[in-house]
């Protein structure tokens, strides 16, 4: 589900206490949140239930983090997500973990539309699974990518592909699916039972056939997951 810089996932002992802004109408939801978060250690400093209130908490609290519903007043549509993406113009990188009740993988296209990470589409039941969650939320914190399995699960499923994918191999497709589900390098290798040289040189045969000059390792897995997310 995590879309990391090569390198093992941290253990929950080596995740440290977070500054977080929890922006979400739906009362229960938003005190059950606090509630586990803070048990984890973690401040929530501002929670806010609209769009606005989001983006003034976001610059007025530079989070290490803001946990966002997708949909919020007035329209209950998008505007949460909407809010998140301003936030994040202006305060580059401020990073946000977008949670939303359905799968929309075009949510998941819009946050990354910047390449820059430090952010995450997460659908809300994923919330019940603690570990994962509070895993996912402390990697965007620093800087990486979450998306959620079912999302890239819809993506398998049945969309066209381009003609740059089309280059692809079946072997460096599968790749590029578990780089979209946000799996570092070690955990590439041993779902697939190759050693992480192999892994490598499949990324770096993605990357030259998705037309990704040589950068930032982390700047080009989210430029790779887009080109997989457009397709």
């Amino acid at each position: 589900m995590l879309l990391n810089p090569p390198g093992p996932p941290p253990d929950r002992a080596a995740r440290g206490p977070l500054r977080i802004v929890l922006a979400d109408d739906a009362v229960l939801l938003r005190e059950g949140l606090v509630r586990l978060l803070a048990e984890d250690g973690h401040q929530v400093v501002a929670v806010v239930g609209d769009g606005p209130a989001l983006v003034e908490a976001v610059l007025g609290h530079r989070p290490d983090v803001s946990i966002v519903d997708v949909r919020m007043p007035p329209t209950y549509t998008d505007e949460g997500l909407r809010a998140a993406i301003t936030a994040r113009s202006r305060l580059p990188g401020a990073p946000v973990l977008v949670l939303s009740q359905y799968v929309e993988a075009s949510y998941a296209g819009d946050l990354l539309a910047d390449g820059t990470g430090a952010v995450g589409y997460l659908l809300k039941n994923r919330v019940a699974r603690v570990e994962e969650f509070l895993d996912a939320l402390d990697r965007v914190a620093r800087g990486a990518t979450v998306l959620d399995p079912q999302v890239v699960a819809q993506l398998l499923a049945g969309q066209r592909r381009d003609a740059v994918l089309e280059a692809l191999t079946p072997r460096e497709r599968q790749l590029l699916a578990l780089m979209a589900e946000g799996r570092s390098n070690a955990a590439i290798a041993e779902r697939l039972v190759v050693s992480a040289s192999t892994v490598e040189k499949h990324i770096g045969n993605v990357f030259a056939k998705l037309g990704l000059p040589p950068d930032d390792a982390h700047h080009r897995r989210v430029l790779a997951v887009l080109a997989y997310l457009r397709a």
